[in-house]
């Protein structure tokens, strides 16, 4: 019997993934446990793993796709079974048929037939809400998607998905070209780069392809804009998930950022001769990033206001001080959670740090490492930034900006001496909705504290 593949509960938070690749080609015998699929979410890359001995089926979802979890995406059963259908996303449902061992092949369409509609779009055409935007999304005509809804004769998005899993590679503007003037992709041959169908491929099928309507001739405004275009990349993925939440941040937190000047070379001394007595015995070398956190999180824990979240019309302060630090990836801005960083040593919280910085950088966090935190820290000192104003991560109440240390004159004392010493920015974002600026002001002037006097850490 058939085994559904779907993809499975990947942490409390994690909705909808996006897939990377197949792992295995259709019809290919797998093992149990065998890797099938990878998927993205907004954390790291997975691998979906075979539930079963069998051959794989794929369905309808190719790379690219967004799915949410436990969508069905392909079926595990013997060599004689077919995927024939789907059932809606979200839901653990397939269908599956025996086909003959030698089926007939489908007849292919020409060209010239595919210029010309197919019957039922000369009367109303019956499809769902999530068919037609999914199909205005893709530039879909929906006349040449055969439906599967209400017996026959309604298009549901499955079908629409179905229609786009078996559309051959096209470029953008054929893509558009062929959308408006109701040319299917499937009767054409590409003559681009891996057999890709470009826009002279569409012009030929054309009855008139010397003029083309709606901006695509040759000489167009159009036409040249689309040109100038060098890559399109789609906003989904890990990037998609950062446009989102950063723009609710800005549009839903009330933000006022406070700016203070510290003296860090007492904290500089620290750091070095840490560096020089401790990098050995360690295997690592401490860093100003994990000094920072640990300043951060016993102000955390004498100011406990800071370390709380907005729940709805209520504010939660939270029982235990998780520092989320947000690191640069090659599959954009992760922030891995340190949790209970006010209990843990330097040794400890730096190891730790570093641990969940590898499994980042590499996409492969546990669905748990970047989720959880209480309060974070990001820091663009590396990239010689002075100072900068940083996003709120919701629901968290503040974020600490960290710029470069720099030496510069200071005057001293009373007496207006003139001294070099080690400077360094923070700029702390709050939302001014959970806190007011007095207590904020706080809450940085006792990290500014901890920092020119690092011994007074061990007063905490």
């Amino acid at each position: 019997m058939a085994k559904e593949l779907y993809i499975p509960q990947l942490g409390q938070t994690v909705e909808q993934v996006t897939l990377v690749r197949w792992l295995a080609d259709d019809g290919a015998l797998l093992e149990h446990g065998q890797g099938v699929l990878e998927v993205e979410t907004d954390k790291a890359i997975f691998t979906v793993e075979a539930n079963a001995k069998g051959y794989l089926h794929v369905g309808p979802y190719q790379a690219g796709d967004s799915v949410p979890v436990l969508t069905v995406v392909g079926v595990i059963g013997t060599q004689g079974e077919h995927w024939i259908g789907a059932g809606s996303q979200g839901s653990k449902t397939s269908e599956m048929v025996q086909v003959a061992a030698e089926p007939q092949a489908l007849a292919q369409p020409t060209a010239t037939e595919h210029l010309q509609l197919p019957a039922q779009s000369a009367g109303r055409l019956l499809a769902s809400p999530r068919a037609r935007k999914l199909a205005a999304e893709k530039h879909v005509d929906l006349a040449f998607v055969l439906p599967t809804g209400g017996q026959g004769t309604r298009v549901v998005e499955q079908d629409v998905r179905t229609y786009l899993h078996q559309q051959p590679r096209a470029t953008p503007v054929a893509q558009k070209i062929a959308s408006a003037a109701g040319v299917d992709l499937r009767g054409l041959t590409g003559t681009g780069i891996q057999d890709k169908i470009t826009r002279g491929d569409v012009q030929r099928v054309l009855p008139n392809s010397h003029m083309l309507t709606n901006g695509f001739d040759s000489g167009s405004p159009g036409s040249r804009s689309l040109d100038d275009v060098v890559e399109r990349i789609p906003l989904k993925g890990v990037r998609g998930i950062i446009a989102e939440r950063m723009g609710a941040s800005v549009h839903t937190t009330a933000r006022v950022t406070l700016m203070m000047e510290v003296d860090a070379s007492e904290f500089v001394t620290m750091r070095e001769r840490l560096k020089s007595r401790l990098a050995e015995k360690w295997g690592f070398t401490p860093g100003y990033n994990d000094l920072l956190a640990k300043v951060v999180a016993l102000a955390l824990r004498a100011f406990p206001y800071m370390n709380a979240r907005l729940a709805g019309d209520t504010i939660e302060r939270l029982a235990h001080v998780n520092i989320g630090m947000a690191v640069d990836t090659e599959r954009g801005l992760l922030v891995p959670v340190i949790r209970d960083a006010d209990q843990k040593t330097l040794r400890k919280f730096g190891s730790e740090f570093r641990e969940l910085v590898a499994r980042a950088r590499a996409g492969r966090s546990l669905p748990d490492d970047l989720a959880g935190g209480t309060f974070t820290i990001t820091n663009l000192g590396m990239y010689d930034i002075d100072a900068f104003t940083p996003v709120i991560n919701l629901p968290e109440v503040a974020i600490l900006g960290v710029g470069r240390i720099t030496r510069k004159p200071v005057v001293r004392d009373a007496s207006d001496t003139v001294v070099i010493r080690h400077m360094w920015t923070l700029s702390l974002v709050f939302d001014h909705r959970l806190v007011d600026g007095a207590p904020a002001a706080r809450f940085l002037q006792h990290i500014k504290e901890l920092i020119e006097e690092p011994y007074l850490q061990l007063a905490e």
